[in-house]
């Protein structure tokens, strides 16, 4: 199953994009500091890949607010790993239909993840290979959206590094 995206003319300089990593469950998240607020109810695109790994895209009137890494597939190191030279900055929308209340859609699909040796560059393939173009929707957020306007996969740029654990 695919994820359909709409992109719109950004509305300025993109958000912030703040990263936490939770320790204890190595849940990965990153979230966009919006100036406005939304009326509209919150919804969610849950993406199972076929390894068990899980990614949640959080929405609010259809953009793109957040992106939870809740269970991660393996990660393979690649040195050229970078980031797309060319991105441009839009909204990015998921229509999820007129609905009274919150949302959540469930897709899976076979989802890669890549990192640069230092682990902070992390791009997550979603689906098969294809050519797309990345959509800056966050400082240190892209999309991937194919020619057909489906989610690709995601970029996560800067990411700081997983919190040391000390020993009991």
């Amino acid at each position: 199953m695919t994820i359909a995206v709409e992109v719109r003319p950004d509305s300025g300089t993109p958000p912030t994009v703040h990263y936490r990593w939770d320790a204890d469950t190595d849940i990965f998240t990153a979230t966009l500091s919006l100036q406005r607020t939304f009326a509209e109810p919150s919804a969610s695109v849950e993406i199972e890949g076929t390894d068990g790994s899980w990614l949640v895209l959080e929405l609010r009137a259809g953009r793109v607010v957040g992106v939870e890494v809740a269970l991660w597939p393996d990660v393979h190191r690649n040195p050229a790993l970078a980031a797309p030279l060319v991105a441009e900055s839009a909204d990015v929308i998921v229509p999820m239909g007129a609905g009274a209340g919150p949302a959540t859609l469930e897709v899976e699909a076979l989802m890669r993840a890549e990192a640069d040796v230092a682990e902070q560059v992390v791009h997550f393939r979603i689906g098969d290979r294809r050519e797309a173009r990345s959509v800056r929707c966050g400082s240190d957020l892209l999309l991937d959206v194919d020619r057909q306007g489906h989610l690709a996969g995601l970029w996560f740029l800067n990411v700081p590094p997983f919190p040391a654990t000390t020993p009991p």
